[in-house]
């Protein structure tokens, strides 16, 4: 794939109802690879990937045409990807139709992933414990959300975190003058999309969340929240409903993630 393919690639991703705005193709290129699938000149089909260091990486944006689907084209773009990729550890997010097809390539369950999205509500910020504070992320903070994203992923994170602050606006939240958690808010689809998103525990994420309304009350915002993350009831009650629910899946092992922080959030369903 080339950037001359990406107008192709949107108008496919919106074939099947994919919410991609052809910048979110474009954002996802920049940090990846990725191949196309053609017949008669027109493109069928898509898969992209982006390697997270040397021993991980993700793998998303697999569509094929609904009038080429069955044909072995899905299984010919993943042996590619996979090819590219090596013997990294390797993510994705799959659909319950896609899920068959990922465990003949060796991927397997791991988790949940739970689409969350609408009109934004209001809410008001909530407490925080004494010495913990949430402001804009500055330049300087980069390094530091690089290396936290790191430990609550156990990826190698910082080329996607380097590429999203030049189209993101970030928070931290910070204790005792250490950063402790952040978050990032950026365009997508309809609207916004919150994410990737790292915090010690669950009313932390909320704050983070919460931190946001007060610029984004009355937008349409999407979240995609780990099945842990323990925030579903409280979406639903800031007006973002669960509307779709994704297997997150790996091969190759899973990443060893710090369980002194989590993510929350992922940056969406094609990055993890």
């Amino acid at each position: 794939m080339n950037g001359n393919d990406l107008p192709a690639a949107h108008a496919l991703s919106q074939t099947v109802r994919w919410p991609h705005r052809l910048e979110d193709w474009q954002f996802v290129h920049r940090l990846g690879t990725g191949f196309v699938a053609e017949e008669g000149g027109a493109m069928i089909g898509t898969a992209l990937c982006w390697k997270q260091g040397d021993a991980q990486a993700s793998l998303g944006m697999i569509i094929v045409s609904p009038e080429h689907q069955g044909k072995g084209i899905g299984r010919e773009l993943m042996n590619r990807v996979l090819e590219e990729l090596g013997g990294r550890c390797t993510l994705l997010i799959a659909t319950p139709a896609g899920q068959p097809l990922y465990e003949r390539l060796g991927f397997v369950a791991t988790g949940t992933i739970h689409q969350h999205q609408g009109t934004m509500a209001s809410i008001a910020p909530l407490a925080l414990a004494s010495g913990e504070n949430i402001r804009l992320a500055e330049p300087a903070d980069i390094a530091k959300i690089i290396a936290l994203a790191n430990r609550a992923t156990g990826m190698s994170r910082d080329a996607l975190l380097k590429q999203l602050v030049s189209v993101a606006e970030g928070a931290v939240l910070e204790r005792h003058g250490e950063l402790a958690g952040f978050s990032f808010i950026r365009r997508f689809g309809r609207g916004h999309i919150i994410g990737p998103m790292v915090a010690t525990d669950s009313e932390r994420a909320k704050a983070l969340i919460a931190h946001w309304s007060s610029a984004y009350a009355g937008s349409f915002v999407r979240v995609d929240v780990t099945g842990t993350s323990g925030l579903g009831a409280w979406l639903t009650e800031a007006g973002l409903v669960q509307v779709d629910t994704g297997v997150a899946m790996a091969r190759n092992g899973a990443p060893h993630q710090d369980e002194a922080v989590k993510q929350f959030a992922i940056a969406n369903q094609a990055l993890c």
